[in-house]
């Protein structure tokens, strides 16, 4: 256990990860101060009077002052006050540094562009299907400071690029990067090499480096000689997926029916691919995981049926935040009418020119809107509907319905221009599916 005595601690962003950090270190006997760019942040209501809290901006002088500052992963370490605090002394770390100096169980790290609340919650589900304590968290669920508060057999952990920027002392026992495509572009001038470099920072110390035998850019680099080395993936890989027979396969030989498993389409088939590589790296009985595939559902606003009448479907993919992942929505997607493509928000800077290649075809049409939906119109200007807001483009669309077509939110973009988070979105998709259809 780390000693933070007699250190003068900054917590930077509040909120759910904020106050597991507040909590951390008053646990320990010391008492941090918080600041926050926002002026009423989430949890300012929950933080102690002990705790001093600067709201509205960043406290320079707190900064140069201090001696550890934990950086939520919404605050980039470029951030010129932090640079000038680390050129002061500061040593610069986030929530997951402090967790894994204090972690005794083993740990299944699992970051990449697409998929990894996916990956990490089914393969907390595969844990607790063997009947081993499992605990979920970091960028999911609950922030992995409160994983240390439960006795606990194995901890499961989804990690951000932005998490694993200001983490050094990780050993996982269990590593991935699903997939690498363009996202935060914004945060990351360099472009996808620098995001890439971040995400292979989970392999560093990693016992069991599992990777996505189809994607080059998820390959461990030569810093990661001492672990063993997995793959997955589509008809290549330790652990593939038999498209003929439709079956997932580990080494030749076939370990579960795809018709078995509640999950659909190949990213997802692909998705349970990892995580049975990441299952086994750890030792969950395969039972267990057998069990977990069989009986998994997937998580809200990922490739979510919300709604089916009249043979229409409804498809709620709303957590399709960046070009990657909808790409592998449309990968080998099968509709018998009419796909009606819902495209918009907050591209992050990004370049859509890579979905061109599902968007052909005479039975496809586009509704774009939002920030850069103008851009993505662009696309396929012959099929395209423009609209402000995602709502007008649903109501437009609905009059042309007709049985066997598909109605699909993966929208390739950030929700922040028009909504709170991809979840409003998606409930709001929801509920227009519902009365529309009515």
């Amino acid at each position: 256990m780390t000693n933070y005595q007699g250190k003068d601690i900054v917590i930077v962003g509040l909120g759910l990860t904020g106050l597991s950090c507040v909590d951390f270190f008053l646990s320990r006997g010391v008492t941090p101060k918080v600041m926050d760019t926002r002026i009423s942040p989430p949890g300012i209501d929950k933080l102690p009077d002990s705790v001093q809290c600067h709201c509205g901006g960043l406290e320079a002088q707190w900064l140069l002052d201090a001696d550890l500052i934990i950086a939520s992963p919404g605050v980039a370490v470029s951030t010129p006050q932090l640079q000038a605090a680390a050129q002061a002394g500061a040593e610069i770390i986030g929530d997951i540094e402090l967790f894994a100096r204090e972690v005794t169980v083993p740990v299944v790290a699992i970051t990449g562009s697409n998929g990894k609340s996916t990956v990490t919650s089914l393969v907390g589900e595969m844990g607790r299907c063997a009947g081993l304590r499992t605990g979920v968290g970091g960028n999911i669920g609950l922030p992995a400071l409160e994983l240390l508060k439960d006795d606990y057999e194995l901890c499961v952990l989804e990690l951000s690029s932005f998490q694993l920027e200001t983490t050094f002392s990780l050993k996982p026992a269990a590593a991935t990067v699903l997939n690498v495509t363009e996202d935060h572009m914004d945060r990351y001038p360099q472009g996808l090499e620098q995001y890439r470099a971040a995400k292979l920072r989970v392999y560093h110390d990693a016992a069991v480096c599992v990777y996505n035998a189809e994607d080059a850019l998820t390959q461990p680099g030569c810093d990661c000689d001492r672990a063993e080395y997995v793959s997955f993936g589509v008809e290549t890989g330790d652990y593939w997926l038999d498209t003929d027979e439709q079956a997932l396969c580990f080494c030749g030989e076939k370990i579960i029916n795809c018709s078995e498993m509640i999950l659909h389409g190949q990213h997802n088939y692909c998705n349970a691919l990892a995580a049975l590589a990441l299952a086994d790296a750890v030792n969950i009985p395969r039972e267990g995981a057998l069990k977990a595939l069989r009986t998994y559902s997937g998580l809200p606003h990922r490739f979510q049926l919300v709604h089916e009448s009249a043979g229409i479907r409804w498809i709620d993919d709303s957590k399709a935040t960046n070009v990657g992942s909808t790409e592998a929505a449309l990968n080998g997607l099968q509709v018998d009418g009419c796909l009606h493509l819902l495209l918009g928000g907050d591209g992050k800077s990004a370049d859509f020119s890579p979905l061109l290649p599902y968007l052909s075809g005479e039975k496809i049409r586009l509704y774009c809107f939002g920030r850069d939906g103008e851009q993505l119109a662009q696309l396929r200007p012959d099929v395209s509907l423009l609209t402000d807001t995602m709502e007008q483009a649903m109501r437009a669309l609905a009059p042309s319905l007709a049985a066997g077509d598909m109605v699909l939110l993966s929208p390739a973009c950030a929700s922040l221009d028009q909504f709170r988070n991809f979840e409003e979105r998606g409930r709001e998709f929801a509920r227009l599916a519902r009365e529309l259809a009515a």
